[in-house]
């Protein structure tokens, strides 16, 4: 089971709240993913889903607050998994035309849904509906992506200024026929599952995202400790063919003391970092000092090599 489908299963089996919120969720539910049938002058609305518990409780919410009639449609779904789908019909008739027209879903309406997003818990319950019709989320495992789809570029403004009224930074794009309402920050998806009433998914996520980030952090980490390493070894690889050319050309005995004393630390020493080569001279000089005066040996030899060009 996708995560998406075990968020949709949570949210649909949240306990109904107050009128208001309802109509708000019920609102979003039908906006998102019903499509109005029109009978004479009568209209109806077809909804479908795969999600029995979604299919469930559309019908309570419906039933309870409406005196509309319904129909229940079940099909074998014709893609690979063959799933069962839930045809929801709410059938033409003056009752059903009301519903609508309370949730201001009938083409031509003045409001579109804001005049029942004036409270928060309303808010919240209008972006649950949306996402159970058309929402998804990927696993915190892989990239972090909450989308809400809709063919309805009017809408999909609607619940991107909703969102972004609740501090939620959605974005919105377009794809080929539907409008995309979507965001990818974790701490952004982990607050929009919160707001919906996804606790539990919430607590999965945040779950997940911990052990993702401190991998991260460990990863970084690990990394940087290479690429440390490997500098410092590249270094001293540099060195010690430096200090052996001066040794064969000049000698050693020839530098001033405090060059050959590094030379001498490094040759005895092939594979200490600079840190190290300072603590065994008992901190008489510094990083700084020590690596000024092993890049001098490189310039020597530097100068060696030259002058065998010419």
């Amino acid at each position: 089971m996708s995560f998406s489908s075990e968020v949709k299963n949570e949210l649909a089996r949240l306990p109904q709240e107050g009128d208001c919120c309802t109509r708000a969720e019920l609102s979003a539910l039908l906006r998102m993913g019903g499509s109005l049938v029109l009978r004479g002058r009568n209209f109806g609305v077809s909804f479908m889903t795969e999600n029995a518990a979604l299919a469930r409780r559309l019908l309570s919410m419906t039933k309870m607050r409406f005196a509309v009639q319904t129909e229940v449609v079940i099909k074998r779904s014709v893609r690979l998994k063959k799933n069962n789908l839930y045809q929801i019909r709410l059938l033409p008739s003056a009752e059903t035309a009301r519903m609508l027209r309370e949730l201001e879903l009938l083409p031509g309406g003045e409001g579109h849904g804001k005049e029942m997003l004036r409270s928060h818990c309303c808010r919240r319950a209008f972006l649950r509906g949306a996402f159970l019709a058309g929402g998804s989320v990927s696993r915190p495992a892989s990239d972090y992506h909450l989308e809400l789809v809709t063919e309805s570029e009017q809408f999909a403004q609607l619940l991107q200024k909703t969102m972004r009224g609740l501090s939620l930074s959605a974005r919105l794009t377009d794809r080929k026929k539907d409008f995309i309402v979507y965001m990818k920050e974790g701490d952004a998806i982990i607050r929009f599952l919160s707001l919906i009433g996804a606790h539990q998914a919430l607590l999965d996520f945040e779950n997940v995202r911990v052990v993702k980030e401190m991998r991260n952090q460990v990863n970084r980490v690990v990394n940087c400790e290479t690429a440390n390493l490997e500098k410092t070894v590249q270094a001293a690889v540099r060195q010690l063919e430096s200090i052996r050319l001066i040794q064969s050309r000049v000698g050693l005995e020839k530098l001033p003391r405090t060059l050959r004393e590094a030379a001498e630390l490094r040759l005895n020493h092939p594979e200490a970092a600079l840190r190290e080569l300072v603590e065994m001279v008992d901190g008489r000089i510094g990083k700084s000092g020590m690596n000024h005066r092993l890049r001098k040996l490189e310039e020597m030899a530097d100068s060696l090599r030259r002058d065998d060009l010419t």
